[in-house]
């Protein structure tokens, strides 16, 4: 059962590294401090999708972490 968590955690990490690099850049600047920034732009469905994705994937690699470093898999 470790190794199944270890193997899980070390292809979501992966898995996370390319989400995160797939997001698009965010470069509010000073207009993110008075929500200026979002007064123009909206979400594609493509990108609500890879946040979706992105949360999912860190919530197993957070877990499978917690697991492991607590101990609570033998």
């Amino acid at each position: 059962m470790l190794t199944f968590v270890w193997i899980l955690q070390i292809v979501s990490a992966l898995l996370l590294i390319v989400l995160i690099l797939l997001h698009s850049p965010k470069g509010d600047g000073i207009a993110a401090i008075g929500g200026a920034s979002q007064m123009f732009s909206s979400q594609k469905s493509a990108e609500k999708g890879l946040n979706k994705l992105t949360y999912y994937v860190s919530a197993v690699f957070l877990i499978c972490t917690f697991l492991i470093g607590f101990g609570l898999i033998k």
